[in-house]
């Protein structure tokens, strides 16, 4: 404790004799003309160039001095010397340290080892560090650090910086895979009166100059759905949304969904849509359409194979895959069952829940691979239309991979009075619950449509090979320290 506060007391010092030396600590407007990672990746030698980045390496050899400058785009070694820089700025160069901002300007060239770097003609102070950054060979290590000082992490992890800039990529792919075949991006209401389209815990606060209570939206469908019925036939939106409930690896409280619209589609084609979009993604972004996961020794602990087409079954088939005589038996047979078999099954569970937990437990959880688990009991989905065939079950799917659910997928209900009559069941005849608002809407007439949500957080853990919600979450939250 007392060496990290002398390294403190050090760099105060230092801030101290830059001032004392008419520099500016914490410069401003400095025009680049590429940033490191830039100059690095285009590298030609010869070229005049202007560049900034943090300090993230030194190797001091007398008067000659090899740094490397960083940012988000990569690193870039910069060679600075005494006799290049002149007197006046060497001196300033020894009040520098690891983690300071620098904007440099200079030759590029190669070194005898083959490096691309930058020969300094000069450098600018832009930013003085006044804290010691992680051991550059270790970084960040502590979990608990990494997620409550993330900028910590991008500067000294490189891999949590590439999951990152993954995760941007894959959001700007998704937005261009939809443009092109002809979806428009729309905004709906983050602060609702009524939260619907969900079935989870909302966050609540009141809007002083209506005198409303308000909530955060635990999804965007309902207002979507009254796009369509506006006219707007083939729409999505990448929205956050907030449900106030458990936090886990899987779960945070406020989440990125896509949720999109296709009107006169169905949920079999929204299926085919969403597999082409993943399978654009890795490979575009991935580079390939098998996903490496790997353990935190670098040892390979799993492949996701996406290859299509993938693997559609019926919910009822795979329940039968777990056990063939289950819907012969008795609800008190199949809570038996389960005790059995070591599946926790809460005492006020409806039948279907119970069916459902199999589900979850015994099917998804152990599916790695693409599968559009299909025709789920209508019970799970209250905005999915009825099957013709079977009135038990719904038009949807939910496609799971890497023991999770990717995304659900509806053949949308667009009947007012059988909407009204779900949306009734599901909130157990309390009607200051009904959004009337979405209801009226549907009176107007919606089209029939397909929708699909997906969650963009686990999407990204499933492409990136992050184990934990928190990997591809810049601040995720987390308890009070």
């Amino acid at each position: 404790m007392e060496e990290h506060i002398d390294l403190l007391a050090m760099r105060r010092q230092k801030l101290e004799a830059l001032r004392a030396s008419d520099v500016v600590p914490f410069g401003g407007r400095f025009d680049i003309t590429a940033a490191p990672g830039g100059i690095r990746a285009d590298f030609v030698e010869g070229r005049h160039v202007r560049t900034a980045g943090r300090i993230t390496a030194h190797r001091n050899m007398g008067k000659s001095h090899f740094l490397d400058i960083s940012d988000s785009s990569g690193r870039l070694q910069v060679y600075l010397h005494a006799k290049e820089v002149g007197p006046d700025q060497a001196a300033v160069f020894e009040h520098l340290d690891i983690g300071d901002w620098i904007g440099v300007e200079g030759e590029t060239f190669t070194t005898k080892t083959g490096e691309p770097s930058v020969k300094a003609a000069s450098f600018t102070v832009l930013s003085k560090s006044l804290r010691p950054l992680p051991d550059k060979w270790h970084g960040v290590q502590d979990t608990e650090i990494k997620y409550r000082q993330r900028y910590l992490d991008l500067i000294s992890n490189p891999e949590s910086r590439d999951v990152f800039l993954k995760r941007i990529a894959i959001v700007r792919e998704i937005r261009r895979f939809l443009e092109d075949r002809g979806f428009i991006e729309v905004e709906t209401p983050m602060m609702q009166r009524i939260p619907g389209g969900a079935a989870a815990q909302p966050f609540q606060t009141h809007h002083n100059a209506l005198g409303v209570d308000l909530f955060l939206r635990i999804a965007p469908e309902l207002y979507l759905k009254r796009l369509l019925v506006g006219g707007f036939t083939k729409i999505f939106e990448l929205n956050r949304n907030f449900r106030n409930e458990g936090i886990s690896r899987r779960h945070n409280p406020e989440f990125t969904m896509l949720e999109a619209y296709w009107a006169f589609s169905d949920f079999a084609q929204m299926a085919s849509l969403v597999e082409e979009m993943v399978c654009h993604l890795a490979r575009t972004v991935c580079g390939g359409l098998v996903i490496e996961h790997r353990a935190e020794d670098g040892t390979l602990s799993k492949a996701i194979d996406l290859t299509p087409p993938w693997r559609r079954e019926r919910y009822s088939d795979l329940i039968r895959g777990v056990k063939a005589d289950w819907y012969e038996l008795t609800p008190e047979a199949r809570r038996a069952w389960c005790a059995a078999n070591g599946l926790d099954i809460s005492h006020c569970a409806e039948d279907f829940e119970v069916t459902q937990h199999v589900f979850e437990k015994l099917v998804e959880e152990k599916t790695m691979n693409p599968l559009f688990v299909t025709h789920c009991p209508k019970e799970l989905v209250p905005l999915a239309k009825q099957n013709a065939d079977d009135g038990s079950v719904v038009d949807v799917y939910e496609l799971v991979i890497n023991g999770q659910e990717i995304s659900p997928g509806y053949s949308e209900l667009n009947d007012p009075d059988i909407q009204r009559a779900r949306l009734e069941q599901q909130s157990g005849g309390e009607t200051q619950k009904l959004d009337d608002e979405f209801l009226q809407a549907l009176e107007y007439g919606m089209p029939p449509a397909g929708g699909i949500g997906i969650g963009i957080d686990r999407l990204v853990m499933m492409l990136t090979g992050a184990e934990s919600i928190r990997d591809v979450i810049f601040f995720p939250h987390m308890r009070p320290r």
